[in-house]
């Protein structure tokens, strides 16, 4: 399956997913054995471009996050390859997988819980640093002053601990310590989700204005189609753990295909009531269960080129 970036420019993906696989076992009965599994990953495969922003949209459950978490390796896929700049991240040796900690970086959903509510935001933005041995403290510092800048905040708010700060700034301080390490990935995991809708536009901004000038790819998570549509160079839906549909951003949200992209579309809110489409019906069903049987043997549906940038899984389930 070909992208977008990759038959406009020609780069080569920085992040290359290749039918990737996340379960998680559950247990029960008295001698705690394995009673069924939670298939929270089925099959993922995308890549990621220098300096491109992907959106892996869903609702909460989809397994976006198990996505992210495997990525970066706090969860265990079972199966599949993830590769970094050509390298295979599962099982990387210990000098590469420091490199690849470097490199690629995460941005939670809780700034507030992110954050060390005992460490100054000095000291915040200076560990990652000081693991990976960048400099000598007095270059730390001035490091985090300069970091403080980028994300617009002042140097003087080194010396503040988190509680001296609102929702948005906080997450502006996680931004800029993800930035520490100069990354060259950075995964967003609803990053603006608990954020007023002002203080999302200004991140969302802030995200954009440092993807233009330092080249960072991003890989965006979220549940919420107003702000993908904003960021995002190129979209992937995903449902019950599988990647349903994935295009460029003016096709996804032009001409979507699948009836799951249809329905979280279908709750984006018109502000121009002579704009709403007539009839429209907003989803009110919940996600079913990923949870299966242990003979449970998942189906994987091929995916159907709509254009060489947009394609749609086919499926078998009545929406």
């Amino acid at each position: 399956m070909r992208t977008a970036a990759e038959d406009a420019t020609g780069k080569k993906p920085l992040m290359e997913v290749r039918n990737l696989v996340t379960r998680f076992e559950l247990k029960g009965g008295v001698f705690g054995r394995v009673a069924g599994r939670v298939h929270a990953v089925e099959n993922v495969s995308f890549d990621i471009f220098p300096g491109e922003t992907l959106a892996l949209v869903g609702e909460s459950g989809c397994g976006k996050s198990t996505v992210a978490r495997s990525i970066m390796q706090l969860d265990k896929p079972q199966s599949g390859s993830i590769l970094y700049d050509g390298s295979e991240v599962i099982g990387m040796p210990r000098q590469a997988r420091a490199r690849f900690r470097r490199e690629v970086q995460m941005v939670f959903q809780d700034p507030f819980s992110s954050l060390n509510p005992r460490m100054t935001i000095a000291r915040a933005l200076m560990d990652p640093m000081r693991v990976h041995r960048v400099g000598s403290t007095a270059k730390l510092r001035a490091r985090a002053a300069e970091l403080l800048a980028k994300v617009d905040l002042s140097p003087e708010h080194l010396e503040r601990y988190p509680h001296a700060f609102s929702g948005g700034q906080r997450q502006r301080i996680c931004i800029a310590r993800a930035l520490a390490l100069d990354p060259r990935l950075i995964i967003a995991d609803e990053a603006v989700a608990s954020l007023d809708v002002t203080i999302q536009a200004q991140v969302i901004n802030l995200l954009m204005d440092l993807q233009r000038d330092m080249g960072i790819a991003i890989l965006f998570i979220s549940h919420d189609m107003a702000v993908v549509e904003r960021i995002a160079h190129r979209v992937a839906v995903m449902y019950l753990g599988e990647i349903v549909e994935i295009g460029d951003r003016r096709s996804v949200f032009g001409n979507p295909q699948h009836p799951y992209t249809r329905k979280l579309l279908s709750t984006v809110p018109i502000a121009d009531p002579t704009k709403r489409p007539v009839g429209r019906e907003p989803m009110s069903d919940e996600i079913p269960s990923a949870v299966r049987s242990l003979d449970f043997i998942p189906v994987n549906l091929p995916m159907n080129e709509i254009s060489p940038t947009h394609y749609v899984r086919q499926t078998s389930i009545l929406f």
